[in-house]
This record gives structure tokens, sequence and C-alpha cells, in this order.
């Protein structure tokens, strides 16, 4: 430390890497953000505080995340496409919250202006399109595993929300079933495709 220079108080606690990927470290204020604005996005605010569960999966998340943005190459009309929906998604979660002051408010606890959120929308629309674009063409279920859903689960689950009513014939909910098990197929390939790309990245998690 060069003479005269600042120095720290034995009792301030610095920002401690949680997690990090390659070079990129992932601070405990980066996961803390993170949190926040996820709550923000679903108009939940202010958040309620975090306990050490949360906080790590949070951590876990925005890792996986940023995994990700390191596989992503758009194109700009991709990336045009996906900005336009980023600012109409901000559109609709301006009037998710109760009163108009309540938006502004929120916006500023969370140390984000407009356009860094539509930035930040952006970048998760642009990493679902990846996961899509990768995925959904493997993850189509076969009609045996379609039928099997709709007499295990649908039916009961039907059953569940309308009582004694005949449940819709299985052609008529057939599409229906089918994105559900694409949703879960994708997932699932979601948590391979991670699992193999962590060692290439060098992803590490510290605790809190």
């Amino acid at each position: 430390m060069a003479a005269g220079g600042p120095v720290c108080p034995a009792a301030q606690t610095l920002d401690g890497v949680v997690a990090s990927i390659s070079q990129v470290a992932i601070t405990a204020s980066d996961v803390e953000q993170e949190y926040r604005f996820e709550h923000f996005l679903n108009a939940q605010w202010p958040p309620p505080p975090p306990d050490g569960t949360t906080l790590a999966k949070a951590r876990d998340r925005l890792t996986y995340q940023m995994l990700l943005i390191r596989e992503e190459n758009p194109g700009l009309a991709e990336k045009a496409e996906s900005e336009r929906t980023a600012t109409e998604r901000l559109a609709t979660l301006r009037k998710e919250f109760a009163h108009p002051g309540d938006f502004q408010r929120a916006l500023e606890d969370l140390g984000m202006t407009e356009t860094e959120v539509v930035a930040r929308i952006t970048q998760d629309v642009l990493m679902l399109r990846l996961v899509d674009q990768r995925l959904r063409p493997v993850a189509s279920p076969s009609d045996a595993e379609i039928a099997d859903y709709y007499r295990s689960t649908f039916i009961a689950e039907f059953q569940k929300k309308n009582g004694s009513a005949a449940p819709p014939a299985l052609a008529e909910v057939e599409g229906q079933i089918r994105e559900v098990l694409i949703q879960k197929h994708i997932n699932e390939l979601l948590d391979q495709w991670i699992e193999e790309l962590k060692p290439t990245a060098n992803v590490r998690f510290h605790s809190y």
C-alpha cells in the first residue's frame, strides 16, 4: 500500500468471492444483486431478507447464466429482436407494480437505470433463446411418453381442479402435454450441458 493511502478499518468486511469462472470472480454483492433483480422482475419489492440457502441458490443460477452466456454468438438481427422483447417486458413489468411510483422507487433501490434493466433482460432472452435452439430439437417426447403422462398425471390434475367433470380426450390436449414434456426434457438436458461446461470453464464455488 502506498504511503499516505487509505487504510481499511480492521472491522471492515471485504466483498468476498463466492464463485469463479476461469479468471472471472463472482462476489457476494453480485449474488445479492442477482437475488434483488429476480424479485424486481417479479414485481416483488422490497425483497425479503435472504438466508444462506437462498443466496447459495442465487449464486448457482448466476454462475450458470454466466457460463451459458459464454456460449452465445448472436447475430445483429437476433440481438435487435431480443432487445425489443426486453423493452416490452419492462413495459409490462411497470404495470405489475401496484402504483406507478412503486416501480420507480424499486428501480432506484435496485441501483439500476431502465437502460441497464433492458440490457440485462436482453441478455436473459438471448440465453434462453440459445438454450431453446440448442436443446429443443433433441427434447421431443415419444408418443408413449405423452400417453403415459396423460394417464398418470394430466387426468389426476384435471380431476383435482374440476371434480367429477370428464377430462378432455388425449387428442385435444396432446400439444399441451407435448410442450410440458419438452420443457421437462430441456431442463434435464440443460443440467447435463452445464455439467459438461463446468470443467472446461474451471467453475469453482466458494462458501459464504
